[in-house]
């Protein structure tokens, strides 16, 4: 291929290769080592990601101090302790890397990461802390009985607890936990399906909500929320039963095969709800975007999982789609005053385009500032023992950025609580979703 060829293919827009992972070759850890070193040779040369995450200026550092100044010169365990530090937010693909398809070297970093991360585990060697905090259903049902959900809370909250949790488990005394709930999301969202559904674009007008491990177990408020918003917009609203955990933990852990099994239960289901006409949401980006993108890329030639892929919205990329079609209710009774509001990594890679800002932009006298940085938490990143001072790092421009405003959060809640830890005046943040039922009133 010819270099004009080369630069003109890096102007396109990004495409996205299926992830052959049931292949042998992709369990090959001498290929895997030869993509690694192709791929880190690469970055070496570039470097415009150093201040995405710390994978990047693990690598570069070890390059930089190491005798040759060059890959050859860096220990391959370096390149495992590399693998580590990603944790999948996909930021280096969509809006860094030059290099990615339909580029002619095919840069794709983060699934080149889950291929490593995919031979660990299959290997044995992943920790048994990250097997179990990444298995959120089975920790939900279990910390979410009663009794024990308030001893677990209790625990979470006690400097002994939490010292008994960093000595077992590795988890970090100071990171934010989340705390579970009794009442689960069912017992909270009524069924709104009496209402009339008007459809608008491609949505039919009425949406079955993927409740999320996180939105069942850990704040359902989130889903009693969003349900409100939808409400007093004319959009009835079921809670989509008989589903589990999408699938994101556990392939950011590199178990693929727990995926398949979580989208065997899942998709089927979902689809069926598309079949009876509704469309889909989730309360989580990254639940959006497992079902949107990497479902489809893992799961290439399952019709279904497109079926769902396509009915699969953002909760504000739905309400904007009814905005443009003059169906959004845009009387608000509150202003929010100054919102520092920080974008999701697993929201900005679905290409939605700012859909929570537009959308809390129309509210009066509320001034909205985005924050496009990560914030460095990830879901199970931030809570271990290794890697929480390196994700506070990571959030400190974030928490700069915020300044005074009246209020902050994220379309990622575990995202916006972290924040708050990081931020450490004793503020709160408050979901995008809530912000919009708190304007509103209701």
């Amino acid at each position: 291929m010819s270099k004009t060829t080369s630069q003109e293919g890096s102007l396109q827009a990004p495409t996205r290769y299926p992830v052959a992972w049931q292949s042998e070759d992709f369990y090959n850890e001498s290929s895997l080592y030869t993509e690694l070193e192709r791929v880190y040779d690469i970055c070496h040369g570039c470097r415009r990601c150093f201040n995405l995450c710390n994978a990047f200026p693990l690598l570069f550092d070890a390059i930089d101090e190491s005798e040759t100044m060059e890959l050859d010169g860096v220990p391959r365990s370096v390149y495992w302790d590399v693998v580590d530090q990603c944790y999948l937010c996909d930021m280096c693909y969509l809006t860094k890397c030059p290099y990615v398809p339909p580029h002619q070297w095919n840069v794709d970093f983060p699934h080149l990461m889950l291929r490593a991360k995919a031979i660990k585990y299959r290997q044995g060697k992943t920790r048994l802390r990250d097997r179990m905090i990444t298995s959120t259903d089975n920790l939900g049902k279990l910390a979410g009985i009663p009794i024990v959900v308030n001893v677990v809370n209790a625990s979470n909250h006690s400097s002994l607890g939490r010292k008994l949790l960093q000595k077992v488990l590795g988890i970090h005394p100071d990171a934010h936990l989340p705390d579970y709930q009794r009442r689960k999301l069912r017992a909270r969202v009524e069924d709104d399906s009496a209402t009339t559904a008007i459809p608008a674009g491609r949505s039919q007008g009425k949406v079955a909500l993927f409740g999320t491990c996180y939105g069942n177990y850990n704040e359902p408020q989130l889903g009693e929320d969003l349900a409100a918003v939808l409400r007093h917009n004319q959009v009835p609203m079921r809670l989509a039963a008989q589903t589990q955990c999408c699938g994101m933990p556990k392939m950011e852990l590199g178990n693929l095969d727990a995926v398949a099994r979580a989208k065997e239960a899942n998709i089927p289901v979902l689809a069926d709800w598309v079949d009876q006409g509704w469309d889909l949401m989730a309360l989580v980006p990254s639940c959006v975007l497992m079902f949107k993108q990497e479902l489809p890329l893992l799961f290439p030639d399952d019709a279904l999982v497109r079926k769902v892929a396509k009915a699969m919205f953002d909760p504000f990329e739905y309400l904007a789609l009814r905005h443009r079609h003059k169906l959004f209710n845009t009387e608000f009774k509150q202003s929010l005053g100054k919102v520092a509001y920080h974008v999701a990594c697993h929201q900005r890679v679905q290409n939605i385009g700012p859909r929570t800002r537009e959308i809390l932009a129309l509210i009066p006298d509320t001034e909205v500032t985005a924050i496009e940085r990560c914030s460095g938490h990830d879901g199970t990143y931030a809570v271990k023992q290794e890697c929480f001072e390196i994700a506070k790092k990571i959030c400190r421009p974030v928490v700069s950025r915020i300044g005074e405003a009246d209020v902050y959060g994220s379309d990622c809640a575990v995202a916006g609580w972290h924040i708050a830890n990081v931020k450490n005046d004793g503020s709160r943040p408050l979901h995008p979703l809530s912000m919009l039922r708190q304007a509103y009133g209701i």
